[in-house]
């Protein structure tokens, strides 16, 4: 039988603050295969994460096919807005979820990994991360601050895990994020900037194959995955019909599970999948193939 088998590697996947996303999903995933899992939270979701567990609140979605409970190795807080410290506006530094949790930087995260396990504790970096502060507003209408924070969070945080984890990365590591159709096509409503964010990712994602590959021979990828109504996404606001029109329009028209999507990113970072890299992979039911609607009522006649 051929397995995914992630024995003995361990995982760090950052954004992941609930059990609802695809970050929980694909750390579940990674657990299933026998890695090792740590995650990055967000500052100000952090105390709530940690109640969560801490009071078994998340028991059942831990629970891994054979019974055992997923243990998270390791939780840092993490803010990938910021690389390092300095960086830092001390209104941030100074707020009440940020100021007793250390460096919560992406400098600070790699660097407690490393006190943690040494300097090349890490096989699989997955980038679950994205935000938008002004993703309601229409491109046209989103400011420069706006934009350039959607890109900062969303894709340039990719990069800079990509610098800064590279050299943690034991030989086969592997670096995936997620990304999604609108950085190819137009889906109207998604916006602040958050299309142009994850178009940079895809571009990104390339080049970083080519570059990281050469200097620490490591993959990265990228899955696009279809609509999920996962806390985060419901930020959109019309998550529910964007997930409709893609089960109606999708060669397979049903809902997508996240578990599709983590189960897909255990296997792209396992050796099963060594030679595939700068990819991205679409888990969207087949959507992103087609080029019409096939749901009668938007192949209506005579308006």
């Amino acid at each position: 039988m051929l397995a995914i088998d992630l024995t003995g590697k361990r995982a760090f996947v950052a954004g992941v603050a609930d059990d609802g996303g695809f970050g929980f999903a694909i750390a579940k995933a990674m657990a299933e295969a026998g890695a090792s899992v740590c995650v990055g939270t967000w500052p100000p979701a952090l105390n709530i994460f940690e109640t969560l567990l801490e009071r078994g609140k998340m028991d059942e979605s831990l629970t891994l096919s054979d019974g055992r409970r997923m243990a998270f190795e390791r939780i840092y807080p993490l803010d990938a807005a910021y690389d390092t410290l300095e960086e830092v506006p001390a209104e941030i530094r100074e707020n009440r979820r940020y100021r007793e949790r250390g460096d919560f930087t992406i400098e600070g995260a790699a660097r407690a990994m490393r006190a943690d396990f040494g300097e090349q504790p890490l096989d699989i970096l997955v980038h679950s991360l994205a935000n938008g502060p002004e993703v309601k507003k229409p491109l046209i209408e989103t400011s420069r601050a706006g934009y350039l924070a959607a890109l900062s969070a969303s894709s340039y945080s990719l990069v800079s895990m990509v610098r800064l984890f590279g050299p943690m990365m034991r030989p086969g590591g592997s670096f995936l994020s997620l990304t999604y159709m609108a950085g190819e096509r137009v889906v109207p409503g998604y916006g602040g900037g958050m299309s142009s964010a994850k178009a940079a990712l895809e571009a990104d994602t390339r080049t970083l194959s080519f570059e990281a590959g050469r200097r620490y021979g490591v993959r990265v990828n990228t899955i696009s995955a279809g609509p999920l109504a996962s806390r985060a996404a419901s930020a959109i606001g019309f998550i529910q019909m964007m997930i409709q029109y893609c089960r109606a329009n999708s060669p397979l028209p049903r809902e997508l599970d996240a578990t599709e999507v983590g189960t897909t990113a255990a296997f792209l970072a396992s050796p099963l999948a060594s030679a595939i890299t700068g990819s991205t992979v679409y888990v969207d039911n087949g959507y992103h193939a087609m080029g019409m609607a096939v749901d009668p009522t938007a192949l209506a006649t005579g308006s």
